[in-house]
């Protein structure tokens, strides 16, 4: 019990690193800044493993009050953390992956003027994520939930000077507070329902669930709008992509360790609400599989090596959106640990390779980047096998619990997942061949420039490599686990704070389907590499004519020009006409007319102020003889 109050320091090590970079960052040199950032989350991270052991050892849930935050007649809010399986999970992946992407980020953001900036950010975003996982309460979550709102709007625009940047920093800002919308309706409805916000209060009162069901659906629908936001589903999933404006290692720590996986972390936390509302649940299936299609698709047309991974990402959040769905709470969770690995190691990969080429992100200028990058491509062809889904690399292991699990539930969304997951395969390794293999594409000063990324950057990449391997094995398949006697302890680990669904799908369905899409992958990497590696299929420059389906799908499908027209562009015209009856009618009228009004009493008063003393003794008089006469009345009036 007394370990676990150790996890108090875990979000009080980067707020306090946060703090004194903050303040005392322009005076303290790199080498000190890197090491408090760094040094902070890296503490964190131990604090945390040390935990995490203490959970497996007893998987209990343990409330840390803090002090009594909010205390209003009959609500009542503590300001405590809630340490159990869940919650562990995701501060591991936070201050492990984060304590990674520090280190990377001393290398990548060594020359930028504004270092210190950079990391006090970077901290405070950890420490409010680790704040949203942490809270015991619904409103504790969604200060979190705010505070990497605004942490994703300063590091998405860090480069603020840019116009372009700083608009897609606005954008992600937007977008996300209608989600933050649902997320707090919901928080109302629970209260109302259930009269507290506290985690296990809520799990524990039955009867109030099964009392309210379509309060229940309500909730969750709302609770789900807020997921959709932070965890970028159809529709609001436009800033995701565009959040590839701020610097790469801001990048990996959004869609690898802290805010894409917040709407994930949300509904399994709520597992017992979501698992009472069955409509909720087939909703979530068909937008997380719609979504996954639709960013797969998006990406096997992109040139940016980054937008290419982004789109990734949103299609990945998909299929786990799909697991969460078919309540497969469990699996969806661990796909949440596996990719927070290789997509760490993708999105450090790629700003490694930018490192190397100077600054340039369109991979149809790159080429034979392996013998130059050696590090670098070799663990970006680990994270992309482990990506594809190709045993038995870790992303193999997740995937094929999110599939089997649509499996047993509905085939058709399983064939849309596994669809999705063959386009993944496709379009990471059009990525890989078209950066790495072949000749050089680039200039001869490109050329000149390319080179291996510092120790401090590919330190990183090797670690992450390394746990790309070997991270699935903790989830063992289950039916083939128990014909060999492994059983799958991450499930086992989780049964404490989630609903574990145990699949019914027998030995041979298991590896019949492990067969089949493991073939579908092979085959479809095998065509990427003949068309981009022994075709040398190099994509078309954005000037040359394309077919219109191409096209179409080169834009993404229109969806932000579709926004433009129908959401962003009546919203300023109803802002203009509301400008012009409130402000120029009504406001400027109101101030106008007190204005007019005072300058014609002036002008009427004015006639009194003429300078002739004989006239000022005449109202002198006249104002004495009025007030005797009013004392007089006054005196008669009160003797009657």
């Amino acid at each position: 019990m007394m370990m676990s109050q150790l996890a108090i320091f875990i979000p009080l090590l980067p707020l306090v690193s946060f703090l004194m970079i903050a303040f005392l960052g322009k005076k303290l040199p790199k080498k000190a800044i890197s090491l408090m950032a760094s040094g902070s989350i890296g503490i964190a991270f131990v604090l945390a493993l040390i935990i995490l052991f203490q959970q497996i050892q007893h998987q209990q849930s343990i409330e840390l009050f803090l002090f009594s935050w909010i205390n209003i007649d009959h609500f009542s809010v503590p300001f405590a953390f809630l340490i159990d399986p869940l919650s562990v999970v995701f501060i591991c992946i936070i201050t492990g992956v984060g304590t990674l992407i520090h280190i990377y980020s001393v290398g990548y953001m060594h020359d930028d003027k504004d270092f210190a900036r950079f990391f006090s950010y970077l901290n405070l975003f950890v420490f409010f994520m680790l704040l949203l996982v942490m809270g015991n309460n619904l409103l504790l979550t969604f200060i979190g939930w705010e505070g990497v709102g605004l942490c994703s709007y300063l590091l998405i625009g860090f480069w603020y000077k840019n116009r372009d940047y700083s608009r897609a920093g606005n954008k992600a800002f937007i977008i996300n507070r209608i989600g933050d919308l649902g997320f707090l309706l919901g928080t109302f409805l629970i209260f109302g329902v259930f009269g507290s916000l506290n985690y296990l209060q809520i799990a524990g009162n039955t009867n109030a669930i099964l009392q309210n069901g379509h309060l229940v659906t309500a909730i969750t629908l709302l609770l789900f709008v807020g997921a959709t936001g932070k965890s970028a589903q159809i529709p609001l999933y436009t800033w995701l992509p565009d959040a590839m404006a701020g610097p790469t290692p801001v990048s990996a720590l959004i869609h690898a360790a802290t805010m894409v996986t917040a709407g994930i972390y949300l509904i399994a936390r709520c597992n017992i609400l979501f698992s009472s509302a069955q409509i909720t649940l087939n909703i979530i299936a068909i937008i997380g599989v719609a979504t996954s299609l639709l960013a797969a698709i998006i990406a096997v047309f992109q040139n940016d090596i980054k937008k290419v991974l982004a789109y990734s990402t949103v299609s990945q959040l998909g299929l786990i959106f799909l697991s969460l769905g078919v309540g497969a709470y469990a699996a969806g969770v661990f796909h949440v640990l596996t990719h927070a690995f290789f997509k760490a190691l993708l999105f450090l990969g790629a700003g490694s390779v930018i490192h190397g080429m100077g600054g340039e992100q369109d991979i149809r200028k790159m080429g034979g980047l392996k013998s130059k990058m050696p590090v670098t491509h070799i663990t970006f062809l680990i994270a992309t096998i482990a990506i594809a889904g190709i045993p038995p690399l870790a992303g193999f292991f997740s995937k094929d619990q999110i599939l089997a699990s649509a499996f047993e539930t509905n085939k058709f969304l399983f064939g849309l997942g596994l669809f999705a997951s063959l386009l993944t395969s496709f379009y990471m390794f059009r990525l890989y061949f078209l950066t790495f293999h072949g000749t050089f594409r680039g200039t001869e000063k490109q050329k000149e420039h390319l080179h291996e990324s510092p120790k401090l950057m590919t330190l990183p990449l090797l670690v992450l490599a390394v746990l790309s391997v070997i991270a699935g094995f903790i989830g063992f398949p289950h039916a083939l686990g128990e014909a060999i006697g492994v059983h799958n302890l991450f499930n086992h680990f989780l049964e404490h704070s989630v609903a574990v669904k145990h699949s019914a799908i027998t030995l041979n369905t298991e590896l019949a389907l492990m067969m089949f899409t493991t073939i579908l992958i092979l085959i479809t990497i095998y065509s990427a590499k003949v068309i981009f590696l022994n075709k040398n299929n190099v994509p078309a420059s954005d000037e040359e004519p394309m077919s219109l389906s191409k096209e179409v799908i080169y834009n993404k499908f229109y969806v932000d020009e579709i926004y433009q027209i129908f959401v962003v562009k009546p919203l300023y015209s109803f802002s203009a006409f509301l400008n012009k009856i409130v402000e120029q009618f009504t406001l400027n009228n109101i101030v106008d007319g007190v204005g007019k009004v005072v300058v014609g009493l002036g002008n009427v008063l004015k006639y009194t102020q003429v300078g002739t003393i004989s006239l000022y003794i005449v109202f002198m008089v006249l104002a004495i003889a009025l007030f005797l006469i009013y004392k007089f009345y006054f005196l008669i009036f009160n003797q009657f």
